[in-house]
């Protein structure tokens, strides 16, 4: 203990974590597919589905993923990486922003904050705003220097204008401010003004209005042309992981598929709620032309973005995919290649994954609504001003993947499980498999026969959801069905089945929230089949509504069958390799061995203590080995450490059995062996 002999204050490292193993989190999904708006090929956390909205926008007729989303939420989901996927024919609408010179020159380019045929609903007003003016006096002994009778309302790198009658008015930047002296300095002298006349002084700044569709969506004030101002338009109408060379404010800033956009949101304190701006600017002068402080042309009249494209026309496999590449190749190939699946290869909290959109069965987008006419107060004077003409958006159509094109995404996506080892796919059964209970089986079953693989699990049928975009206005809140992959759901049950109990519980026989029907009826005797090929169904459980009755993986290994069990095993694997770093390069001797045995051993007992293995004792449930007997002299030598872990996992009861027959006293009752009758 340490001795204080001088008073004071003293600060103490005390450390909570022990050192020990820790369980990771298994709830958190990462989903790929089609979307209205937000960045492509980036991997987005969103932790409610009013967040997923302000990033990925709100349900589409041709993109599954705001639907999924929705249900992962609905279902209990806290956490979701989100990958919009395009082809590389998309493109951000845009206006640019000229100044009111005779021959004018680009000063701005705004545009929609990512691409998309959404961007071309947005429309935008910049108005100038003069918030300070009053009068002032030419310094005579410093022709840089401006007296004011109050400095309270300017700030170093103001842009103000200095009019004087008789003479053209003149533009500077505020370098300093003196509050005792009352006086402004300047970044030039201002030419042709009397210096024995006095002087109007006033700020100038804009206020952008940003409009979608027509209705005001937010309005930002206070922008300024000086790079060195707080408020400068391209610093505060940026991408958030962007950062802007002030110096240099014209060169292009790193996009979404950047090294610097995937470790933005790798950091916690970055995963706020806050809704991305609908645009950003993007500054066309140079040098030359900021230091003119010539001022933007304004009007009252909307400005329209025009140009954006969804790409979906040419959206291939190699989308939701991504493109194998090289460690030595360059980083423009690196960030082409890092699409769909690639995209979510950086993040390493994922615990399942699914693509729902390479599924998608186009169709044509549903009629615009028409915003309620407002009734203007007869009361008020003049009359209401005209709703803003908003011009028709129509984007394209994805197309229908075959079926072996959506066998080789979910390949794909297997195989991402399988290479990172740490999360689970859900394969979604095709649409054409779960439309008709006739010859359904056979289909399945086919489609079964595609997968062998313990690192993922097929769900049929498709579940039927109220359709926003199809709502009819006289029905209140419902309207028409559709039908969307089963994906969502099932994350959601998964999710919140790993926060409430564990990772060790089938994530099964929970109903499911946010649905009305499915794809087609299943009865018992087709559920027994499927259920022993490995198919999990998603049917109406008499009395106890829909309900996921199925947990098994796509694998032959009994061992594998469950999908509890090879997620528990997962998160074992790779909550030990996480917490025992601290051990390379620790001496290699009996007291390394003990302490890895001791740490991994007392995580093990925590996970028997919920139930996460069987067994009547701990010793009967799991083994931990680091002792001589693996550790043999010259596997040391090599400064090798062999670490042998043995897991007797707890499996679900599939099928439960009772016995119900009579004795001499009456009726007896006893429940059969589930193990057995799982056999």
């Amino acid at each position: 203990m340490r001795i204080f002999d001088t008073p004071g204050v003293y600060s103490e490292r005390a450390d909570a974590n022990g050192g020990g193993v820790n369980a990771l989190r298994t709830d958190i999904a990462g989903f790929v597919g089609i979307a209205e708006r937000g960045p492509l090929n980036l991997a987005v956390p969103v932790e409610s589905f009013r967040q997923f909205q302000a990033w990925f926008g709100d349900t589409i007729d041709n993109g599954y993923l705001a639907y999924c989303a929705r249900a992962f939420f609905e279902n209990g989901g806290r956490r979701l990486w989100g990958v919009r996927v395009a082809s590389p024919a998309a493109a951000a609408a845009s206006v640019t922003i000229v100044d009111d010179q005779a021959v004018p020159q680009p000063l701005w380019r705004i545009e929609a904050s990512s691409a998309g045929s959404w961007g071309n609903d947005v429309a935008l007003r910049l108005q100038e705003v003069r918030r300070t003016q009053c009068r002032a006096a030419l310094d005579p002994s410093t022709p840089q220097r401006v007296k004011v009778g109050a400095v309270a309302a300017f700030a170093s790198n103001d842009l103000v204008e200095l009019q004087q009658v008789g003479a053209a008015p003149q533009r500077a930047i505020v370098l300093a401010v003196d509050p005792v002296a009352g006086t402004l300095d300047l970044d030039r002298a201002p030419a042709g003004l009397a210096i024995d006349q006095p002087l109007r002084l006033e700020t100038v700044a804009w206020t952008l209005e940003i409009f979608d569709a027509g209705v005001l969506l937010g309005l930002v004030d206070n922008l300024s042309l000086v790079p060195a101002h707080p408020r400068y338009a391209p610093v505060v109408l940026r991408q958030p992981w962007q950062t802007i060379d002030l110096g240099a404010p014209e060169a292009d800033p790193p996009d979404a598929s950047s090294d610097a956009a995937i470790q933005h949101f790798r950091i916690d304190r970055n995963r706020s709620a806050d809704m991305p701006s609908a645009v950003v600017v993007r500054e066309l002068r140079d040098a030359s032309a900021r230091a003119a402080l010539n001022l933007p042309a304004t009007s009252s009249d909307l400005a329209w973005l025009t140009g954006g494209i969804d790409g979906l026309v040419a959206l291939s496999e190699n989308d939701f995919v991504g493109v194998a590449t090289s460690p030595l190749d360059s980083d423009l190939v690196v960030a082409a290649g890092r699409r769909g699946l690639a995209a979510l290869d950086p993040v390493d909290e994922i615990g399942v994954v699914a693509v729902p959109d390479i599924q998608i069965q186009p169709r044509e987008p549903a009629p615009r609504l028409a915003p309620p006419r407002c009734v203007s107060d007869p009361c008020l004077p003049g009359a209401p001003a005209p709703a803003p003409s908003v011009p028709v958006v129509v984007g394209d159509l994805p197309p229908r993947f075959s079926l072996d094109a959506i066998a080789r995404v979910q390949a794909a996506q297997v195989e991402h499980c399988e290479r990172h080892r740490d999360r689970f796919a859900l394969v979604d059964a095709p649409l054409s498999t779960c439309n008709a209970v006739a010859g359904a089986v056979t289909e399945l079953r086919a489609w079964r026969q595609r997968f062998e693989t313990q690192f993922g699990a097929l769900y049929a049928p498709w579940t039927k959801v109220v359709d926003p975009l199809r709502a009819r206005p006289n029905d209140g809140p419902r309207g028409a069905l559709r039908a969307i992959p089963p994906c969502g759901h099932v994350a959601g049950v998964i999710a919140a089945t790993d926060l409430r109990i564990g990772v060790h519980a089938a994530p099964a026989n929970v109903p499911l929230q946010w649905l009305q029907n499915l794809s087609m009826p299943i009865d018992d005797a087709r559920h027994g089949v499927l259920n022993t090929m490995g198919v999990n169904v998603l049917r109406a459980d008499p009395g106890r509504g829909l309900r996921v009755l199925g947990a098994r993986t796509l694998s032959s290994d009994p061992d594998w069958r469950f999908v509890n069990v090879r997620r528990l095993m997962c998160m074992i694997e790779k909550a030990i390799e996480v917490s025992i770093q601290w051990a390379v390069f620790e001496p290699g001797d009996w007291r390394t061995r003990a302490k890895l045995a001791l740490v991994i051993g007392s995580f093990l007992q925590s996970l028997y203590e919920r139930g996460a293995m069987v067994g009547a004792t701990a010793a009967q449930a799991f083994y931990v080995d680091c002792s001589d007997a693996n550790n043999p002299a010259d596997a040391r030598a090599r400064g090798e450490l062999h670490i042998d872990v043995g897991i007797a996992p707890s499996a679900p009861f599939e099928f439960i059995v009772l016995r119900i027959g009579r004795d001499a006293n009456g009726f007896a009752v006893s429940d059969g062996d589930p193990v057995q009758a799982a056999a």
